[in-house]
């Protein structure tokens, strides 16, 4: 049976964040808030963890895993950014978009595109994201929480809590946070594109 925790969308309380956390850190899968849906996470590097969200969303080795970090600092670690890309992520992060660079070798090799060796990063607009990812000290690998026969992801956490009571660890509501996936942008070419139209504004790129 998953735990449940309500935690406030403006004003998380630390007690609760300090125990998701800790539940990452010892293995857990976990269905959390972001600021364009709902998100399975992990650890990063958390092989058994990453495999049950696989088995969760039933998709293969090659689906592509997000890093879901906390500032743009964080995203050069896992990133190659250049000075365009850098200037760009200022004005867009954090916001409803998800980056594709090429990674570093910090980004484990399993996360990794397998041919192109590139990583999808996110930094969300959400405080409850923040609260979490400020306490980790680290991004959390996330796939977007749609299950497998549903076209939208999932926005009910009490749904979530029924239907994933045996495969998650923990649901955390967050308030609704909305079903529209995020914009895409591609940046391993010279200029970015972008690659899908979501939620976030891309008049910046186009």
């Amino acid at each position: 049976m998953s735990q449940f925790f309500q935690i406030h969308p403006d004003n998380p309380q630390l007690r609760l964040v300090r125990r998701a956390v800790e539940m990452l850190r010892q293995g857990a899968v976990i269905a959390y808030p972001t600021d364009s849906s709902y998100a399975l996470g992990c650890l990063i590097g958390d092989k058994q963890a990453m495999d049950r969200i696989r088995n969760i969303r039933q998709v293969d080795n090659s689906h592509n895993f997000t890093l879901v970090c906390r500032d743009l600092s964080e995203i050069s670690t896992y990133a190659k950014l250049d000075n365009v890309a850098y200037r760009m992520l200022r004005k867009l992060a954090p916001g409803p978009y998800t980056f594709i660079f090429k990674a570093t070798h910090e980004v484990p090799r399993r996360l990794q595109h397998p041919k192109r060796k590139t990583i999808g990063i996110r930094v969300p607009d959400n405080a409850v994201v923040h609260a979490l990812l400020y306490e980790l000290a680290e991004p959390i690998m996330s796939s977007t929480l749609i299950l497998p026969g549903d076209e939208l992801p999932m926005t009910e956490p009490h749904e979530m809590r029924e239907r994933l009571q045996h495969d998650v660890d923990l649901v955390i509501d967050g308030g609704n946070c909305g079903f529209e996936a995020t914009s895409v942008i591609d940046f391993q070419q010279d200029s970015p594109q972008v690659i899908r139209h979501g939620r976030g504004d891309v008049s910046l790129i186009e």
